[in-house]
Formats: structure tokens, sequence, C-alpha cells
């Protein structure tokens, strides 16, 4: 649900944009800023996150993301004006950053390692499903008049977040932020819920309390306070003052990985991909709105085939053809726009069929491996903060992408800027291929050995073999290794 509000607050604005120009007669500068401030509003969101979500557990801060959005699409589709449009963006981005951060770190610390990957491209699939949401809600309202229209595509994004907070009452609290506050009785009755066998449950926890630095002949709750001031301190300094070896390079390949997600230009086609259309020829508005509902249909198709594709076919396989496909589609995408724009009408059709195929590669690697590699492979002492810092890369990458798409198309064509990101989605594939280990199978708790281990050793197990079981012993795991 919070995946769907952020997916419906992304693609709702792209054709509201439209009305909104029109109705408060505001300029292609504002709707640039419009458009792409969100991300850096979200950096106050994703940064609290972190804090948040050790202070008050991960399910809280779930309940926080809510209210922002609510807050958020109400103060927007109540705007009086492009001020008060922006006060309203600047309280949902809050929800966006807490959203981003939260979802993947609760739904991997919740999932078993079998079916992590799975489980952890939720969030991405279900973002997918609310931008084509948003889609249709701009081609749905569009008939209204112009200035009721695009406050009703804007407000109705509050009516999810009451069923998000209704639903945060059935969810357990994360087995492992548990174990971090010393409630190991609490944390073995999650384990017992979300495990296939008692056995299986009471291994997780065994390796979650050696992760947490617990001692393992302890059962009952600890009494020691593990959220104090000085603890929080010394999370920042193992990750950025003092980090392991391990621990650097599994932040710089979390920041790495959320980098790229971004500055390989996908907001610039969801956001912009009716003025995209219209660029390469399309005009009628009706038909940019349908066009562009197809790009989210696409685009959601695509996330649910990679669902069922992580854990069998793993993340690296998937992520190095995923960027390779957006590299190619990407360059067809610019050579179609730039004959467009020499008056070939006829390459209409290459820049449609580029910008689905783009989006469909997209969906099926970089979008969900994104969420589930930055969640898994940082440690489970740092992982609230790592993934905060993370996000809030991805986000900045995304503001200034999405701010600054209309002046760069201005400057260097809009076939030129296409080629553009198809230069970052080269080098993107290259920091894949040199960078990241496969995860698949491992447990969160074997990752940071996996990191740890260096480039010479990871190659086992390789992509194609058995990966230890969620349920095996640690010491079997390192024995497979």
């Amino acid at each position: 649900m919070t995946s769907i509000i952020l997916g419906y607050d992304i693609g709702v604005m792209s054709g509201a944009a439209i009305f909104i120009k029109e109705d408060l007669k505001i300029t292609d500068t504002q709707i640039e800023i419009l458009l792409g401030i969100l991300n850096l509003y979200s950096l106050v969101g994703s940064y609290a996150a972190g804090f948040t979500s050790d202070w008050i557990g991960r399910r809280y801060t779930i309940v926080l993301a809510a209210g922002f959005f609510f807050a958020g699409a109400l103060l927007m589709g109540f705007a009086t004006g492009y001020v008060f449009l922006m006060v309203g963006r600047f309280v949902a981005g809050i929800g966006v950053g807490y959203a981003l951060m939260i979802a993947p770190v609760y739904t991997v610390e919740v999932a078993p390692a079998s079916s992590r990957g799975f489980l952890t491209s939720f969030p991405e699939v279900f973002i997918n499903i609310g931008i084509l949401l948003g889609y249709v809600s701009n081609f749905a309202f569009s008939h209204l008049r112009t200035s009721i229209g695009w406050r009703f595509m804007l407000g109705v994004g509050a009516i999810p977040s009451v069923f998000l907070t209704v639903g945060v009452l059935a969810m357990p609290e994360s087995p492992r932020w548990l174990v971090l506050r010393g409630r190991l009785r609490e944390a073995s009755r999650v384990l017992k819920m979300i495990s296939d066998t008692p056995d299986e449950a009471r291994l997780r926890l065994e390796e979650i309390k050696a992760a947490a630095g617990i001692p393992a002949e302890c059962d009952d709750d600890c009494t020691v306070h593990r959220g104090s001031a000085d603890l929080e301190k010394a999370v920042w300094k193992e990750l950025l003052l003092r980090p392991t070896p391990a621990v650097r390079r599994m932040l710089l390949t979390a920041v790495g990985i959320h980098f790229f997600q971004q500055a390989s230009g996908i907001d610039s086609v969801v956001l912009y991909s009716p003025r995209v259309f219209e660029k390469a020829g399309i005009r009628e508005k009706n038909k940019l709105l349908e066009t562009t509902v197809a790009v989210g249909f696409t685009k959601t198709l695509f996330i649910l085939v990679a669902t069922f594709l992580l854990d069998r076919v793993g993340r690296r396989p998937l992520l190095l053809g995923s960027t390779g496909g957006m590299l190619f589609s990407l360059l067809g995408l610019g050579i179609g726009l730039t004959l467009v724009d020499h008056g070939r009408e006829a390459a209409v059709g290459l820049c449609v069929a580029s910008i689905l195929t783009y989006v469909a590669f997209f969906s099926i690697g970089m979008g969900p491996i994104t969420w589930v590699y930055g969640s898994e492979i940082l440690p489970l002492r740092v992982r609230a903060q790592g993934a905060s810092i993370a996000v809030a890369v991805n986000r900045v990458t995304s503001g200034i992408i999405t701010m600054t798409f209309i002046s760069l198309y201005k400057a260097i064509t809009i076939g030129g800027s296409f080629f553009l990101y198809a230069g970052v989605a080269a080098v993107a594939w290259v920091f894949f291929f040199t960078c990241l280990p496969e995860t698949r199978g491992r447990t969160l708790e074997d990752i940071e050995n996996l990191f740890a281990m260096g480039k010479d050793k990871e190659k086992a197990p390789a992509d194609g073999d058995e990966m230890p079981a969620a349920n095996s012993t640690s010491a079997n795991a390192t024995a497979q290794r």
C-alpha cells in the first residue's frame, strides 16, 4: 500500500502537470521544479526514517509515511495556487522519503532467504501499479473542467493512506528490530509466524542474535537498552567514519546501484512521457494520455515477470541483462527522436517502441533489484541508516534528472538527452559487472561474509548453483562456501 501511494503520487503528476500549467499559467521552469522537487523534499523523510525506524520500529514508521501521504494529497487537492501546491508537494515528499526507505527494509527483514528476492521486489511491483493508477486517473479526470480535474487527480491519493494505516494493525514487527531492542521472546514469536517450521524459526533467531552481538545462550529479553544515543553514534561511526572494508564495500555498492537506477533516465520517461510523446509527433491530449497509460501498463507487466525470476535466475544476471537492454532502447529512442526533429515522421513508431522496450527492461531488472539488493546487503546493525543514505542518493539523483530534463533537451536536443542517458547506462553495466556479487539464496547474516571475502572467493556458489537453504545452519552455509 505504501508503494502504491508512492507510485500514484509519481505517476499522476505527469499528466496533471499538463492541466496545472494551463490552469495556473505557470512556466516550463516551474513545472520542472514542481515535478522534480518532490525528490529533494523526500530527503527529509529518508533521513528521518533511519532514526524513526530504529526508535519506534519499522511498523509504526510505515504509519508515519501514510500520515504524510494523506496530508500531502489533501493539501495538493485543495491547492489554490502554485505556492500552496508546493507546500502539499513538500509534505507528500516527506512521505515518499519514509516509504522508499522503510518498505524494502521491513520486507527484507521479514522475508526468508529462499523467497527474499520475490517478496522484497514487491515495493517496486506496487510502485509500478501506483504509477499505472496515476496514469489512469489522469485519463479519467481529464474530461472534467481544467480547474477541477487536476485537483481530483491529486486529491484522491489520500484515500489509500487510510487503508494502509488500518492494515498496519495486522502486521508483525520486524524480528530483527525486536532483537536489536532485546525483545527476544517477541522476536521468537514473530519468527514462528513467518517461518515454515519451528526449527527454521530457531535457526533464524540464532543467526540474528549473532549478528546483533547477543550471546547464543541468552533466550530471554535483554535488560540492556539498545537504543541509546551512544549506540546511534556508534552506528554512524561504523558506517561512515571507520567502516570495515566489508561495510565500506556494501555501502558503496548500495549507493552505486541506487545512483545508476535514477541516472539512467527512468524518471524522465515516467514523469515526462506525455511531453516525450508530443516531441515524437503525438499531439492530441487524449492520445498522449492513452500512450502514457500504455507505458504504465508495460512497466507493471514486466515488473511482475521479474518477481518470479529474482529467486530463480538470480540478481546479477537479471541486472546485467536489464541494463544492457535499457542501453540499446535508449539508443533507439535517441535515434528516433533525432529523426523526428529532422522531419522524419515515420520514426514515431521507433520512438514509441523504444520507450516501451526501455521501461520493460528497466522493470525486469534495474527497477526491483535496486530495492532488493540495496536493502539485503547492508548489515543488521547499520541497515536502517545505510538504507537511508542510499535512498537519499536515489532521490537527489532523481531530483536532478527531473528538474533539469526540459532544460537539458532544450540545450542538447531531446534525442541528445537520451543519448546521454545511454552513456550512463553503459557505465552502470560496467559497475554492476565488476562490483556486484550474487546474493540469491543467502541469509542476510551470510551476505556480510560474502562481501568480506573479496572478489577472488565470491564466485562460490555460482549463479546457477544451489544456494544454502533458508533454514540451513550458519555452519553449513560456511562449509558450502
